[in-house]
């Protein structure tokens, strides 16, 4: 399903650049950087983390906020102020680990700690964006 959203993207790519259609996509995609578009997977990384920072601060329903889980060691870490969460065990399935509350931990976790350690919505997406954009362009 992602993979169709991403030939539709690099449709759109296309027709925006005037390439053709069996022009290979990586210098249209470079011609319309100035667009500002992530990969569909990213985009979906993107929305998932920004519900993620949402869900602790209320700002996301409750029903989502109940799947996630400070992680607290058990004992005084360095680690413990740095605002991880707890990534469940999961069966071995592919659709485990899709799941928000088992993907949600395991991408907040692997954010830099300047992204994570954002105070406010705002400082957040501009973080995130540009964290994003040097992983999918990089």
């Amino acid at each position: 399903c992602i993979n169709k959203l991403q030939l539709v993207e690099n449709a759109a790519a296309r027709v925006l650049a005037r390439a053709r259609k069996y022009d290979h996509i990586n210098p249209v995609l470079i011609k319309i950087t100035s667009l500002h578009w992530l990969p569909v997977k990213f985009r979906i990384d993107y929305k998932l983390l920004l519900l993620t920072y949402k869900a602790p601060n209320g700002l996301a329903p409750m029903h989502l906020s109940s799947l996630l889980t400070s992680y607290n060691p058990p004992r005084s870490l360095r680690s413990q102020n740095s605002g991880l969460l707890v990534v469940p065990r999961i069966a071995k399935s592919t659709k485990g680990s899709r799941a928000f509350s088992h993907l949600a931990p395991k991408l907040w976790n692997s954010l830099p700690d300047s992204v994570r350690g954002s105070d406010t919505l705002s400082q957040f997406k501009c973080r995130l964006k540009t964290y994003i954009f040097s992983k999918a362009y990089t």
